[in-house]
């Protein structure tokens, strides 16, 4: 099938970014309000282990979204995201764990023989400082190696290959400088945010609702930028790069901003994580758990916000379920599920719902010709 130039001009310049679900945004906004609603009644109903678990969910839904962002609209699939959710992680993990020492030199530290505060722990030491660090250093990471992946035009399972390099390299070297980062064991025994008690579930009900806030927030920004023109250049760019940098954008620029963008979002649902979890370790940055993001999206439908979320929460309750009641067979099922979706639904659960609904309507107009049919000849 040839290409026309005209073909192009009609993606970049009508209407908002095309998706590979076919929702209309009106749907894709319903069903997010919905998943939105249920889940803030959800600890009215559950205990409170239970909350944190769910919390746990909604920083991956977030996270999901983003790698969404870039894999579904823009054709990027990053294998090393996990590094960015940790790099946040550990940028709140280090400012609770300055909290907790009251001042004092964190237990590992002294542990392993320091006797004075490395010099970018000095930055967490602050509210402020820590926030502005966990923006900016995922923030960062993915501009550098963003810029220098996509100028010199890696893409596809190159750079799915060196994102999971990126992620290897990271785990081991917080592992190997435990002196600075806590080594395999991470940082944990946190037991102040923000100046209240961890120990007091009223705080763990109160980040619970920020994290739904910061769903909410995600969905919003990346909407936005997917309405815009710079959306309809992404999805230009995935499903045609070359055309669309020989029609005269600079698609290094626009793969950049959004792979910045994505880690951006991914750093902030690492920090809204450790509150849950109590601890962040290098394993938060392992190429599997990078993995499972992918599985996230992949099972929700790709080209879909709303199948991201859908997705990190489906999966994430199917993972605790088979791991409460079958622990040793519980990576297998996951397993089993990814190989399933990518063979027989490759466009998700999203998908599903859209082919079902279509059959669905294409029944009812069956039907509905057929009475009437029915009622000409009776006439």
């Amino acid at each position: 099938m040839k290409f026309k130039i005209s073909d192009l001009y009609k993606t970049l310049s009508a209407g908002p970014a095309s998706t590979i679900d076919g929702l209309t945004a009106k749907g894709k906004n319903g069903a997010f309000a919905i998943v939105v609603f249920i889940v803030a009644l959800l600890p009215l109903f559950i205990s409170p282990f239970r909350v944190s678990l769910v919390g746990k969910y909604i920083t991956f839904a977030i996270v999901a979204m983003a790698l969404d962002l870039i894999w579904g609209y823009t054709g990027i699939l990053s294998l090393g995201h996990g590094v960015f959710f940790g790099l946040g992680g550990y940028g709140l993990g280090m400012y609770l764990k300055l909290a907790a020492s009251n001042g004092k030199l964190p237990d590992f530290m002294s542990w392993s023989g320091r006797t004075t505060l490395p010099w970018f722990w000095e930055y967490y030491q602050s509210a402020p400082g820590a926030i502005f660090m966990i923006l900016l250093v995922p923030t960062v990471l993915a501009i550098i190696l963003g810029y220098l992946t996509f100028t010199n035009r890696i893409k596809g399972v190159y750079f799915s290959i060196l994102s999971q390099a990126l992620a290897l390299v990271f785990v081991t070297l917080f592992i190997g400088m435990q002196q600075f980062t806590g080594g395999t064991n991470g940082l944990t025994d946190f037991d102040k945010l923000f100046g209240l008690s961890l120990h007091n579930m009223n705080t763990k009900y109160i980040w619970y609702y920020v994290a739904l806030g910061f769903l909410i927030l995600t969905y919003i920004v990346f909407n936005g930028v997917l309405k815009s023109k710079c959306g309809r250049v992404l999805v230009a760019i995935r499903d045609g790069e070359n055309r669309t940098r020989f029609s005269g954008y600079y698609v290094a620029m626009y793969k950049t901003f959004v792979y910045a963008l994505s880690a951006l979002f991914t750093g902030i649902a690492g920090a809204l994580f450790v509150p849950f979890s109590g601890i962040i370790s290098p394993s938060e940055m392992s190429i599997s758990n990078s993995i499972d993001m992918a599985i996230w999206v992949a099972v929700g439908g790709r080209g879909s916000l709303i199948g991201a979320v859908i997705g990190a929460f489906v999966v994430n309750l199917c993972k605790t379920c088979v791991s409460e009641n079958f622990p040793e067979i519980w990576s297998y099922f996951i397993g089993l599920l990814f190989v399933l979706v990518v063979m027989f639904l490759p466009r998700g659960l999203t998908g599903v719902f859209m082919d079902a609904r279509i059959f669905i309507a294409k029944k009812i107009k069956k039907m509905i010709s057929s009475e009437k049919s029915a009622v000409s000849e009776e006439a």
